[in-house]
């Protein structure tokens, strides 16, 4: 099977996202150029993701009621100004989004990089070094052992099952298997449950990592659209999609959403839990912001602690609160679902660092005071980037999140965000292009900046940005590179 028949696009699918009655209904130009427009608008908001197949001539021109001529116009139309390419003996793709390399790599080496903001990721937690030694003093005593421990140490699963149990949600350490962090987690889930054609639901924009695994599963994302000033509206946009796409699978984070830090209210998530439950889809919810809240908002229920325990699979992490270097995830599901996930991700690792297990387990033993020193630096670098932002790139817009770990950008008119990393990294700074956190060609005209450096490094950051909007631009400050300085 050729990998783009995974993504492929039916006719009468696309069909109605054009809406062929609506087409009539205007007037002015050719029929064709109507329909190529559509097909655009359908391209840049991402509702047919870069590398999907579309239907060919005759069977669209059927589903539109129109003539085989007009659908070729229109392809020819869109083929010139490079939104689609004909692939010889295989048919038509809307063409990929550039060749960006892979999300993962997208940054390179932090450590060599002066100024990486591709990343929300801040730097270790203070309470790592100790939690550390603990680590090491205990590992001596299994070092008669095989070291493996495939679904992870007990006493991590009873402590992440603890933690859950706190929350409002019975579990127990047969509910919990350990993974190398978060996307480890991610990807043995979507392996397990994405089959070749499957449709995952994504919140739109989204966490750029699960558009390439669901893509590379030969599945095809259905962006939502999500608007942190509306969130209610998701809801409804989330059940439309469901009717229209059919989707076996949905990917939120309802808890600071990576990039848009939207966070969805308690009756708003039993809703979009329910929905999802009455629609068969299986939520795959990523909580690794959750414990990010900024201002002492207080924690809402978790997603899906409403539904049957079987409706959701729940994806957490230490990288966000603690450290990314410290590979350390899990996921959290009804134990039938969990076996399923467990013996897909046995096939890829036989067990995760017993060292960083062990660290894992003494940091969730003072998870509070964990939170709280990772909440006061975050607000600390949040509130100068904002400052910042607003005195020297006054016209780009912005919502101050109350937690997670970045601001999301609307760009001003005629700036674009590829663009803007292109010059930005010929000044030594490194972004992800909005385009990133999109399924199509969307967010081209918005601009993520993670406040996870130092303060001076942001203050480096923000410069160079503003810099470049007035044509003048400096080097960076001296303290970026002070490995002191971090927040």
């Amino acid at each position: 099977m050729d990998m783009f028949d995974a993504t492929a696009i039916s006719a009468p699918d696309l069909a109605a996202r054009i809406d062929p009655s609506s087409l009539r209904n205007r007037s002015g130009g050719p029929l064709y150029l109507e329909i190529a427009d559509e097909l655009r608008r359908l391209i840049e908001s991402g509702e047919v993701s870069a590398q999907t197949r579309l239907p060919a001539e005759r069977a669209l021109s059927t589903s539109l009621d129109v003539s085989r001529v007009t659908v070729a116009s229109a392809y020819r139309h869109l083929r010139e100004g490079g939104w689609i390419s004909a692939q010889r003996g295989s048919g038509t793709y809307v063409a990929p989004t550039g060749s960006m390399p892979s999300w993962g790599s997208l940054a390179g080496d932090r450590e060599t990089a002066n100024l990486e903001f591709v990343n929300a990721a801040p730097s270790a937690s203070p309470l790592l070094s100790d939690a550390y030694g603990v680590a090491a003093e205990k590992i001596r005593g299994r070092f008669a052992s095989g070291g493996y421990a495939p679904s992870g140490l007990v006493e991590l699963r009873e402590s992440v099952a603890a933690y859950y149990r706190s929350r409002g949600i019975p579990t127990t350490a047969d509910n919990i298997l350990v993974t190398s962090g978060a996307t480890d987690g991610i990807h043995a889930v979507l392996a397990t449950f994405t089959e070749p054609g499957a449709r995952v639901l994504v919140e739109h924009p989204t966490y750029p990592g699960v558009v390439e695994l669901v893509h590379s599963l030969g599945g095809r994302c259905i962006p939502v659209p999500i608007d942190p000033d509306n969130v209610e509206e998701f809801v409804t946009a989330a059940d439309r999609a469901a009717r229209q796409s059919a989707p076996t699978l949905a990917y939120f984070m309802p808890d600071f959403s990576n990039p848009s830090g939207a966070r969805l209210p308690l009756r708003t998530r039993r809703q979009l839990s329910a929905t999802m439950h009455r629609h068969a889809v299986l939520t795959i919810v990523d909580e690794v912001a959750a414990d990010l809240s900024l201002d002492g908002s207080p924690d809402i229920e978790p997603f899906g602690a409403a539904t049957p325990d079987v409706a959701t699979v729940t994806i957490g992490s230490t990288s966000k609160t603690v450290w990314g270097g410290l590979r350390v995830g899990w996921v959290r599901a009804e134990a039938g679902l969990l076996a399923r996930v467990a013996a897909t991700y046995a096939r890829r690792q036989l067990s995760v660092s017993i060292l960083d297990q062990l660290a894992a387990t003494e940091l969730l033993g003072r998870y509070d005071e964990v939170r709280r020193v990772r909440a006061e630096a975050s607000r600390t670098a949040r509130d100068h980037t904002v400052a910042l932002m607003r005195e020297l790139l006054p016209d780009w817009h912005f919502r101050v999140p109350d937690g997670g770990l970045a601001l999301w950008c609307s760009l001003p008119d005629g700036l674009r965000s590829s663009d803007l990393v292109a010059d930005a990294q010929s000044h030594g700074l490194l972004l992800a292009p909005g385009l990133r956190f999109g399924t199509g060609y969307a967010f081209d005209d918005h601009q993520r900046i993670p406040f996870t450096r130092s303060l001076a490094q942001i203050t480096s950051a923000v410069e160079i940005l503003a810099g470049l909007r007035s044509g003048v631009t400096s080097t960076p400050h001296a303290a970026a590179d002070n490995p002191t300085a971090v927040v």
